[in-house]
């Protein structure tokens, strides 16, 4: 067998049917689109809906919401306090050995293990962070945000204050 007598199965492969060769055959004159209107004399444009506000300018632009009052942290994990030589652990000593960012505030995980007693005062502890180093013989000390609470005053706060 060579390529030249390849061939598909019989029935397999059907002719497409040529609309719009003259009344002859099927599909002659309008070639199956009826008669007038927009689809009988051009292609229409995908999406268009007749006129009606098509659903893509229907449906919003953008999604979701930037929460303004989102407060975002420099994570440090345990055992990067661990590594370090200072009894003493501050936002301030963070900043400067590059562990955290220069800007924003910093909050302490219990990624880690921490086996020396250590001082740390951060913005924010979780649990675990804050269990294992007072377990460790260490203190933890909370900083006050230097912008304070953003939190807007809650709706009974509000009626009550008129």
């Amino acid at each position: 067998m060579k390529v030249h007598d390849l061939a598909p199965a019989p029935g397999s492969h059907k002719r497409r049917r040529r609309v719009a060769r003259g009344i002859a055959g099927k599909g002659g004159k309008t070639a199956g689109r009826g008669t007038k209107g927009t689809k009988a004399r051009d292609t229409v444009k995908p999406g268009f809906e007749g006129g009606q506000l098509p659903l893509s300018q229907r449906i919003p632009k953008l999604r979701g919401f930037a929460n303004p009052f989102r407060v975002e942290y420099n994570v440090v994990n345990l055992d990067v306090l661990e590594s370090l030589d200072d009894a003493e652990i501050t936002v301030d000593s963070l900043k400067n050995a590059g562990i955290v960012h220069h800007k924003g505030l910093v909050k302490v995980l219990g990624g880690g293990e921490i086996s020396r007693a250590v001082s740390v005062s951060a913005h924010a502890f979780s649990r675990s962070a804050r269990e294992a180093i007072e377990a460790a013989g260490g203190s933890v000390t909370v900083v006050d945000r230097p912008f304070g609470d953003r939190r807007p005053p809650s709706q009974g706060n509000a009626l009550a204050n008129r």
